[in-house]
């Protein structure tokens, strides 16, 4: 039996080294052959939302790092250990890194699973999915949505058996060795989780400072030409049209650059209002907007200025709404605990029917007179309405029609680059008869 730890702690976390001590101790006691990947010091570049995993070059990433190299450990391995602080509710930007390239495991072709609409598996078998979390400080919201996440990804990458758990940092090594036990007997005897409900959601904010200077965050890899900035561009143009001064970043571009990061820090701090736009990644963000999220939270700690207003649009490529409630879950999350007043969300299904294009014409009516009435609450300090969520779910696209529909544009699509008959293939299983340098695209 094989496991593999994914490690996406920061350089110098003890709570980290203490788990996983424990956790391999007991997994080695067991027989099981145990790789540690210590994913800060691997190359892994995010993940491009190209699809070019699923359509050009199927099961195997466009980007040749060390996300390909663990990407074929996942596949060979019997257990797949999560490890990482609780970010917020979710994981690390290091572990959600790696998390995003996992879906060159999963087939892009559509199937209905548990009542909605998920990607069908690649493989033949897929790992568990043991993750395990810490904390510094006692937080059951952040916990409760961390075992949610948990419990989704699983049933996205089609774990059969997922636990979740979350560590106090400041548990005795007798307590953390305890726990390690009783989350490999789990394993081993194929006993999930209970399912973990979403907690309530927060009540929105009651303060209504004075809006001056909105600042947009679009946290798709696609930028100016992805439904994101459709979405949050529309928004910001309402707002500036109420006397209102506006400003539009790229998360993607800008946080490899010192300079340009601590531009962003200060365009934050000056807004009244932060409106953070992104796309659904593995049933959280993608891993460069936590990255962000994480530089912001860092940057504000122990701070207390104004008032400020933060909300969240986020899209999702399935057809329905409820997907997204976990991230923003993890935005509600980050907006309290950074010591931002939250303001509320919107989230829409079938996002990529949109593709970037500009708001206009009747299909996206609804969408148009969402984002209006949002916009008239939030120039007077006020939550997004509930009737603008309303107006976003009249965006209704047909489960079964999206699938249908879905499943013909990955073929078409691929027919494109010449992929049409390798869709399905399997570039990972063992023993195909080719080294990974063979079948890399």
């Amino acid at each position: 039996m094989k496991a593999m730890l994914l490690d996406g702690s920061s350089q110098g976390d003890p709570t980290s080294e203490r788990i996983r001590g424990a956790l391999t101790a007991q997994l080695e006691a067991r027989g099981w052959d145990v790789e540690h990947v210590l994913l800060r010091e691997r190359k892994i570049g995010n993940c491009a939302g190209d699809f070019y995993c699923w359509i050009r070059s199927p099961g195997i990433c466009n980007v040749d790092d060390d996300n390909r190299v663990i990407a074929e450990g996942i596949v060979a391995s019997d257990l797949v250990v999560y490890l990482t602080p609780v970010t917020f509710g979710g994981y690390s930007s290091n572990l959600k890194r790696m998390v995003d390239h996992q879906i060159q495991n999963i087939s892009p072709f559509f199937t209905a699973n548990e009542g909605e609409i998920h990607h069908k598996t690649r493989y033949r078998r897929n790992p568990d999915l043991l993750a395990v979390g810490w904390m510094d400080d006692a937080d059951e919201r952040a916990a409760a949505v961390f075992g949610h996440l948990v419990q989704r990804n699983a049933l996205n990458l089609h774990a059969r058996t997922w636990i979740a758990a979350v560590a106090a940092a400041d548990s005795t090594d007798a307590d953390l060795a305890a726990s390690a036990q009783a989350w490999v007997e789990d394993v081993e005897d194929a006993r999930s989780s209970p399912p973990v409900p979403l907690p309530m959601s927060p009540h929105l904010s009651t303060v209504a400072p004075e809006v001056r200077r909105a600042l947009l965050l679009v946290g798709s890899p696609r930028t100016r030409k992805s439904t994101s900035n459709s979405l949050g561009g529309y928004l910001f143009e309402q707002l500036q049209a109420r006397s209102i001064e506006v400003e539009t970043i790229y998360p993607h571009t800008v946080l490899r650059s010192a300079a340009k990061t601590r531009e962003l820090l200060d365009a934050v701090e000056d807004a009244n209002l932060v409106t953070l736009a992104f796309p659904l990644y593995l049933d959280s963000l993608p891993a460069p907007v936590v990255e962000m999220l994480e530089r912001v939270s860092e940057h504000r700690h122990g701070s207390e200025g104004r008032p400020q207003l933060f909300t969240a649009i986020v899209n999702n490529g399935f057809p329905e709404v409820a997907q997204n409630a976990t991230a923003v879950a993890v935005c509600e999350t980050f907006a309290r605990q950074a010591g931002f007043e939250w303001a509320g969300s919107l989230a829409l299904g079938g996002g990529g029917v949109i593709n970037g294009a500009p708001l206009a014409g009747r299909r996206t009516v609804p969408l148009r007179r969402s984002l209006d009435l949002a916009a008239a609450a939030l120039a007077e300090g006020r939550p997004i309405p509930t009737a603008s969520q309303e107006l976003f779910d009249e965006w209704r696209i047909s489960p079964w029609a999206y699938r249908l529909m879905g499943n013909l544009g990955w073929r078409f699509q691929a027919r494109q680059y010449g992929a049409w008959g390798s869709l399905k293939q399997r570039p990972y299983e063992p023993n195909q008869g080719q080294s990974r340098a063979e079948r890399a695209p």
